[in-house]
């Protein structure tokens, strides 16, 4: 297997995880989950469940170039550009669609295929570059995310990315209307 199908693989790999992990947090409610996985239905929550799938998906694939001796690069600096691209290519693509349609299943899995698509295709080049030495930029760049997700999960702002239609309030039970 070389870095090009290990890519494709990721795709779908990816794809399935997000259904498992937008029920973590029901499953096991607590402050850590609270962070890592979706803790309601708004359209930011849902961004949560698409970073943390491809952080614990990049595990397996980590292994996978070992195992196949793959050669790569900026692993740790993909990975952060990874989850960073996703959630903008998401939301660009899906805000617009969202505004004219609202929430429809289909589609939505459609946009979160076509956002996985993307940045896997943007990790295989970045992986294939020569060595850039910014993988401590990932790592510190990984956790801030992660901080700001936990903040926004307990500290919503008002605003429709991040109100749950479904329950009727914003974050993590603490705004409900």
């Amino acid at each position: 297997m070389d870095l090009k199908k290990i890519k494709i693989v990721s795709i779908f790999g990816m794809f399935i995880l997000c259904f498992l992990t937008h029920f973590l947090y029901n499953f096991f409610p607590n402050t850590l989950f609270s962070i890592f996985f979706p803790v309601n239905e708004s359209i930011w929550e849902h961004m949560k469940m698409m970073t943390s799938s491809i952080l614990i998906w990049s595990i397996l694939e980590y292994f996978l170039y070992k195992k196949f001796r793959v050669n790569h690069n900026n692993f740790i600096l993909s990975l952060f550009l990874e989850v960073c691209l996703s959630i903008i290519i998401f939301l660009i693509i899906y805000l617009p669609i969202y505004h004219f349609t609202g929430s429809i299943f289909i589609l939505n899995l459609i946009v979160l295929f076509i956002s996985l698509y993307f940045v896997n295709i943007i990790s295989y080049y970045i992986l294939a570059l020569r060595d850039l030495h910014k993988e401590l930029l990932g790592i510190v760049g990984i956790i801030l995310l992660y901080i700001i997700f936990g903040i926004l999960t307990y500290n919503p702002p008002f605003n429709y990315i991040f109100f749950d239609k479904m329950e009727n309030k914003y974050g993590i039970n603490i705004y409900e209307l």
